[in-house]
């Protein structure tokens, strides 16, 4: 039942993660849905019935792209388990992962944004990634922007690499998917909501006690998980 416990609270946190830190996606992510609404003729720029699709399918293959970098990320804090002293490796992995809760609650808290120097780590992998989706573009259809939004979700991200070493200590391929599918999620209203709508948001998600109050819950959360580790 703790353990049970502990994996619902830690997607929730995970969810907290990906809205709170929804101004950092717009800064990293913004001008790729400014093209998907650029790449469409003029007429129908404003026209949701057309534009929707295109960024439901585009999410869609983000946060499709997320889930299977958690399956592959806590699949091998799985594998590090199997084939070592197991109860060690559980708390070195548990530790870890509540450190990286810490330093991710204390970023969106906008004390110390450490966590975004760790983007340099996929830049190399990125440049060979990147070329992909330029053969998706002009995202003029649903068909594209899906591929296209799956080799985005792979952009050097400090907030998405931060969340990807939490998944190590998941336990398991399907754990590490849903965590990371709560922080996706998390992240689809700044991405989606336009408008007066994503300028209301964007103003609560820069609220300055909105970001103490939630970071310091993650931060809690960390120190929960790590008390509990050792």
């Amino acid at each position: 039942m703790e353990w049970s416990w502990l994996a619902h609270s830690n997607y929730l946190a995970a969810f907290l993660v990906g809205l709170l830190g929804g101004v950092h996606c717009l800064g990293m992510c913004g001008g790729i849905v400014s093209a998907l609404t650029f790449s469409l003729p003029a007429a129908q720029r404003n026209q949701p019935a057309t534009l929707a699709p295109i960024l439901l399918a585009y999410n869609t293959g983000r946060i499709g792209g997320y889930m299977i970098a958690g399956a592959l990320a806590s699949g091998l804090g799985a594998a590090f388990l199997a084939f070592g002293e197991l109860e060690s490796l559980r708390h070195g992995l548990q530790v870890f992962a509540a450190l990286f809760m810490v330093a991710l609650g204390l970023y969106l808290a906008g004390i110390w944004a450490g966590v975004a120097k760790i983007e340099n780590l996929g830049r190399v992998l990125w440049r060979r990634i990147e070329p992909l989706g330029r053969r998706f573009m002009p995202i003029d259809s649903p068909a594209k922007a899906l591929p296209l939004g799956f080799i985005w979700g792979w952009l050097p991200c400090g907030l998405v690499y931060s969340v990807l070493i939490w998944t190590l200590s998941a336990g398991s391929v399907a754990n590490g998917a849903l965590l990371m599918l709560a922080f996706g999620l998390g992240t689809l209203p700044n991405l989606l909501l336009m408008g007066a709508a994503a300028a209301k948001l964007a103003k609560f998600t820069r609220n300055q006690t909105v970001k103490r109050v939630a970071g310091l819950l993650v931060v809690g959360m960390g120190l929960l998980l790590l008390w509990q580790a050792i």
